[in-house]
């Protein structure tokens, strides 16, 4: 399974996964505005892969197949977060 990695030039951290075959206009057109301009970052094939650095392999692989995309947010930072108990 080949996928197309593309980093959002709007959204700092988010890439989207492609499956073969699929461009930036088959994707939902909210998603796309909100991601838009992209530029294509890498080529993967999955199928040689077990695991990805930030995602889970089989969530990706999953995504792509129901639904020709995988989106990748930035992670949620929580530092300087400091709690206090009673």
């Amino acid at each position: 399974m080949i996928a197309f990695v593309y980093r959002s030039n709007k959204k700092e951290g988010a890439y989207l996964y492609l499956a073969r075959g699929k461009t930036l206009a088959d994707i939902p057109d909210e998603l796309r505005k909100l991601l838009e301009p992209c530029e294509q970052v890498m080529q993967l094939n999955l199928a040689k892969r077990d695991k990805l650095a930030s995602e889970d392999i089989e969530s990706v692989k999953a995504n792509l197949a129901d639904q020709g995309y995988h989106l990748q947010m930035p992670p949620k930072i929580t530092s300087g977060v400091i709690s206090y108990k009673e």
